[in-house]
């Protein structure tokens, strides 16, 4: 959990609302926000009036602006950031399969897959997104969320690695659960998909 405290006595006064709409954002178990979402949080419906108040945050470093419409505390999760960057999304590919042993070559970026293929860089961290079909996207089993954060199983981003790339090779392949492999197939509507999955767990 991130966790900001509030230093009442530096907060430049600009009227007891806007303090309280700030300790509201910095006592959020969140660290990424849009303008919808803060004014939910804080029962607010005037958004200019929310926009005045966050540019003012922004001004005076209490809140960072890493791209238009998307604010973040200063110790923001960037796997959360991930997932607010584009909306659908999840956590998956090369980044989950690593950390899950599967892979083992290291690399930092932070993968996901969306409904388009970017790349971009925010405060030194790297996002590579693959595009897939709206249909896988939307159907959240063997995503988990942790912590705001939306992110496949490693048999979740088996699969998705295998359905963009044919030509995948897992360093590990025995740490997959292929029950639960099965069990998701049916997702991706697929019958190459299903050839590519029979062909690595062939003996």
């Amino acid at each position: 959990m991130y966790i900001c405290e509030l230093n009442m006595g530096r907060i430049p006064m600009f009227g007891s609302q806007n303090n309280n709409m700030l300790y509201e954002i910095l006592n959020d178990n969140r660290t990424v926000y849009t303008l919808p979402d803060i004014a939910m949080l804080v029962g607010e419906s005037n958004f200019e009036s929310i926009n005045d108040k966050i540019n003012y945050y922004v001004k005076t470093s209490r809140l960072k602006r890493p791209r238009k419409g998307i604010y973040v505390k200063s110790n923001y999760n960037p796997l959360e950031l991930a997932c607010r960057l584009y909306t659908p999304s999840y956590i998956s590919l090369e980044y989950v399969l690593q950390r899950a042993g599967i892979i083992f070559q290291y690399d930092s970026t932070i993968t996901a897959v969306s409904y388009l293929s970017r790349k971009l860089s925010i405060d030194n961290n790297e996002y590579s997104y693959r595009k897939i079909k709206n249909e896988i996207i939307v159907d959240s089993t063997g995503i988990e969320q942790i912590n705001n954060v939306n992110i496949a199983t490693p048999e979740r981003a088996f699969l998705d690695i295998l359905y963009l790339n044919s030509n995948c090779y897992f360093d590990n392949s025995r740490l997959i659960n292929k029950d639960l492999v099965a069990e998701l197939l049916p997702i991706y509507k697929s019958k190459a998909l299903e050839t590519r999955v029979k062909k690595q767990f062939k003996p």
